[in-house]
């Protein structure tokens, strides 16, 4: 899927690579609540995932001086039955200008190359930000299921950014 660019900022929205991880990690630890894995989300992690699920997961960039800057970022993969978003996040002072939304209408578009059908997210209760996000651009809270987690590796420790 070829990069796209959003009317604010210039910004343009294309594939992650791992040689954005960097820059990706950088940019989660100006999210405040934000949470990651030790494993999971280490620059070995992004890898395995973004391998599994090519040209899916986006960044979106700005120029800046001689490199890009990433300002947003969603790590988007599919199991061949369900998509789902992870990580789905705007750097703060780039907000409410079309980003976020931009990277969503990427996202859902590969998928849909992908023949995938339904595409499934994940936003802390606590979220306010991110859950009226969600809301505003038609996503449906299911009130109708709980969500579990198991965890296989204790060694993949959870952080919150405060």
């Amino acid at each position: 899927m070829a990069a796209e660019t959003t009317a604010m900022f210039d910004a343009t929205i294309r594939a992650m690579t791992v040689e954005d991880y960097p820059k990706l990690y950088a940019l989660w630890m100006t999210i405040k609540g934000f949470s990651i894995r030790s494993i999971d989300d280490s620059e070995e992690g992004v890898r395995r995932f973004i391998t599994r699920n090519p040209g899916i997961s986006v960044v979106a960039t700005l120029p800046e001086a001689d490199e890009e800057k990433i300002v947003g970022a969603i790590l988007c993969g599919h199991d061949g039955r369900r998509g789902c978003l992870y990580h789905v996040c705007v750097h703060p002072d780039y907000r409410l200008h079309g980003i976020g939304r931009a990277m969503v209408v990427h996202c859902m578009n590969a998928l849909r190359e992908e023949k995938i059908n339904k595409v499934s997210l994940i936003a802390f209760t606590a979220n306010d930000i991110g859950n009226a996000f969600w809301k505003e651009i038609g996503w449906t809270k299911r009130e109708d299921l709980n969500y579990y987690d198991f965890t296989l590796n204790e060694k993949n420790i959870e952080t919150f950014n405060r």
